[in-house]
Protein backbone atom coordinates (compact mmCIF):
# COMPACT_ATOMS: atom_id res chain seq x y z
CA UNK A 1 0.00 0.00 0.00
CA UNK A 2 1.02 3.47 -0.81
CA UNK A 3 -0.06 5.91 1.58
CA UNK A 4 0.11 10.30 0.61
CA UNK A 5 -0.14 12.91 2.80
CA UNK A 6 -0.98 16.55 1.67
CA UNK A 7 0.03 19.73 3.07
CA UNK A 8 -0.18 23.16 2.38
CA UNK A 9 -3.70 24.20 0.94
CA UNK A 10 -5.42 27.36 2.40
CA UNK A 11 -7.01 30.61 1.85
CA UNK A 12 -5.14 33.07 0.01
CA UNK A 13 -5.69 36.36 -1.39
CA UNK A 14 -5.53 36.84 -5.37
CA UNK A 15 -1.93 37.26 -6.69
CA UNK A 16 -0.45 35.59 -3.60
CA UNK A 17 1.32 32.50 -3.42
CA UNK A 18 0.98 28.69 -1.82
CA UNK A 19 3.28 25.72 -1.85
CA UNK A 20 1.99 22.46 -1.56
CA UNK A 21 3.54 19.47 -0.44
CA UNK A 22 2.69 15.28 -0.93
CA UNK A 23 4.88 12.71 0.97
CA UNK A 24 4.69 9.49 -0.12
CA UNK A 25 5.45 6.48 2.59
CA UNK A 26 5.02 2.66 2.62
CA UNK A 27 5.41 0.13 -0.35
CA UNK A 28 6.68 2.81 -2.64
CA UNK A 29 8.97 0.43 -4.89
CA UNK A 30 10.28 2.48 -8.24
CA UNK A 31 7.99 5.97 -8.18
CA UNK A 32 7.59 6.71 -12.05
CA UNK A 33 4.98 10.31 -12.19
CA UNK A 34 4.21 12.58 -9.44
CA UNK A 35 1.56 14.97 -10.42
CA UNK A 36 -1.31 17.27 -8.96
CA UNK A 37 -4.48 17.63 -9.85
CA UNK A 38 -7.67 19.44 -9.27
CA UNK A 39 -11.46 19.85 -8.78
CA UNK A 40 -13.97 22.65 -8.35
CA UNK A 41 -17.31 21.95 -7.67
CA UNK A 42 -19.53 20.43 -10.90
CA UNK A 43 -16.62 20.31 -13.00
CA UNK A 44 -14.12 17.11 -13.63
CA UNK A 45 -10.83 16.59 -12.27
CA UNK A 46 -7.94 18.09 -14.34
CA UNK A 47 -4.69 16.96 -14.61
CA UNK A 48 -2.29 20.86 -13.16
CA UNK A 49 1.03 19.11 -13.22
CA UNK A 50 2.96 16.33 -13.66
CA UNK A 51 6.87 15.45 -13.44
CA UNK A 52 8.55 12.25 -14.57
CA UNK A 53 11.62 10.20 -13.08
CA UNK A 54 13.64 11.97 -15.05
CA UNK A 55 12.41 15.54 -14.44
CA UNK A 56 10.19 16.05 -17.04
CA UNK A 57 7.51 18.36 -16.29
CA UNK A 58 4.21 19.40 -18.12
CA UNK A 59 1.64 21.71 -17.51
CA UNK A 60 -1.72 22.80 -17.67
CA UNK A 61 -1.71 25.95 -20.24
CA UNK A 62 -4.01 27.82 -17.03
CA UNK A 63 -1.08 27.52 -14.67
CA UNK A 64 2.04 27.74 -17.50
CA UNK A 65 4.51 30.33 -16.14
CA UNK A 66 2.60 30.81 -12.59
CA UNK A 67 2.81 27.11 -11.29
CA UNK A 68 6.33 25.07 -10.66
CA UNK A 69 6.33 21.25 -9.69
CA UNK A 70 9.30 20.09 -8.29
CA UNK A 71 9.93 16.52 -6.61
CA UNK A 72 12.15 15.12 -3.84
CA UNK A 73 13.61 11.48 -5.08
CA UNK A 74 15.42 11.03 -1.53
CA UNK A 75 12.20 12.28 0.56
CA UNK A 76 9.65 10.54 -2.10
CA UNK A 77 7.99 13.91 -2.03
CA UNK A 78 6.34 16.27 -4.47
CA UNK A 79 6.01 19.81 -4.42
CA UNK A 80 3.60 22.43 -6.44
CA UNK A 81 4.69 25.99 -5.91
CA UNK A 82 1.57 28.11 -6.64
CA UNK A 83 2.00 31.93 -7.99
CA UNK A 84 -0.24 34.53 -9.06
CA UNK A 85 -3.17 32.89 -7.62
CA UNK A 86 -6.51 33.75 -9.24
CA UNK A 87 -10.20 32.53 -8.09
CA UNK A 88 -10.24 30.60 -10.70
CA UNK A 89 -7.88 28.12 -9.65
CA UNK A 90 -10.10 27.16 -6.19
CA UNK A 91 -10.19 23.66 -6.27
CA UNK A 92 -9.45 20.85 -4.28
CA UNK A 93 -5.84 19.85 -4.99
CA UNK A 94 -5.04 16.01 -5.03
CA UNK A 95 -1.82 14.44 -5.35
CA UNK A 96 -0.75 11.65 -7.36
CA UNK A 97 1.63 9.07 -7.70
CA UNK A 98 2.17 6.58 -10.07
CA UNK A 99 4.71 3.62 -10.02
CA UNK A 100 5.62 -0.20 -9.35
CA UNK A 101 6.95 -2.48 -6.67
CA UNK A 102 8.30 -6.20 -6.65
CA UNK A 103 7.20 -8.71 -4.55
CA UNK A 104 7.47 -12.64 -3.37
CA UNK A 105 11.38 -12.23 -3.91
CA UNK A 106 11.08 -10.45 -7.11
CA UNK A 107 9.04 -12.92 -8.91
CA UNK A 108 5.88 -10.33 -9.11
CA UNK A 109 5.51 -7.25 -10.00
CA UNK A 110 2.21 -4.82 -9.08
CA UNK A 111 1.49 -1.27 -10.39
CA UNK A 112 -0.05 1.65 -8.07
CA UNK A 113 -1.74 4.53 -8.89
CA UNK A 114 -2.28 6.14 -5.72
CA UNK A 115 -4.03 8.89 -4.68
CA UNK A 116 -4.05 11.98 -1.68
CA UNK A 117 -6.97 12.75 0.02
CA UNK A 118 -7.05 16.47 -1.34
CA UNK A 119 -6.23 19.62 0.18
CA UNK A 120 -8.54 22.90 -0.60
CA UNK A 121 -7.05 25.58 -1.95
CA UNK A 122 -9.46 29.18 -1.89
CA UNK A 123 -8.48 32.39 -3.86
CA UNK A 124 -10.41 35.27 -2.39
CA UNK A 125 -10.12 38.76 -1.64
Amino acid sequence: QVQLVESGGGLVQPGGSLRLSCAASGSIGSISVMGWYRQSPGKQRELVAAVSAGGITNYADSVKGRYTISRDNVKNTVYLQMNSLKPEDTAVYFCNVKGDYYYQWGRQRRQYDSWGQGTQVTVSS
